[in-house]
């Protein structure tokens, strides 16, 4: 799968966000060239120590999640690009979330469930796969069939982000970038499919 089918996915949802809403703030993370570090016990301890009691070396550690997660509240607009990989997410995405999934920070447990803290911001997932895992698309070969079902990305990021609150959430799919008679149709109807509200 050409992992730039997503990246030019992603792009032209900003550039759709930027011709709606002029002069937004568009800052990136690049997963890719910037991974997040991979969770460890240090990092971990670190994240349930209150700030005023972080060590110097927790406070660096904590780092990469206490920015990402300033930048999370401070947007209004995320968008995140999602190829599939082995039926998922990736390994560099999934480490991100783990980032900003924090309790009593992006949320929290109550009495009654656990609570999202993250409020009032629409997400955009660009998402493109090799295969067809949409039972909506248009063109769904027979033999594709078995794999309807063996989407966890979208599910997934849905379910994450609705746990931190973030439940206002479209995804644009070009679902079979790489099935010959049909990529090209299929990632032009990502394309042709964006629209912001």
């Amino acid at each position: 799968m050409d992992i730039s089918i997503t990246r030019k996915l992603g792009n032209a949802i900003v550039d759709k966000i930027i011709e709606t809403y002029p002069g937004s703030d568009v800052k990136e993370y690049d997963l890719i060239k910037n991974p997040f570090p991979h969770l460890s016990e240090d990092l971990i301890n670190a994240f349930y120590t209150p700030i005023e009691n972080r060590t110097p070396q927790q406070a660096a550690a904590s780092k990469f999640s206490d920015d990402a997660i300033a930048a999370l509240v401070e947007s209004d607009i995320i968008v995140i690009e999602s190829p599939m990989f082995n039926f998922t997410i990736t390994s560099n995405l999934k480490t991100y979330l783990d980032h900003i999934t924090r309790v009593n920070v992006t949320f929290q447990y109550t009495p009654t469930g656990p609570e999202g803290l993250v409020h009032g911001k629409k997400v955009y997932i660009a998402f493109s796969s090799g295969w067809i895992y949409n039972q909506n698309a248009p063109e769904i070969p027979e033999f594709n069939i078995p794999y309807l079902d063996k989407d966890f990305n979208v599910p997934l990021l849905k379910s994450s982000l609705a746990f931190l609150g973030l439940t206002d959430f479209t995804a644009f799919r070009a679902d079979g970038a790489q099935l010959e008679g049909i990529k090209e149709a299929a990632i032009q109807r990502a394309f042709d499919s964006i629209e912001i509200a």
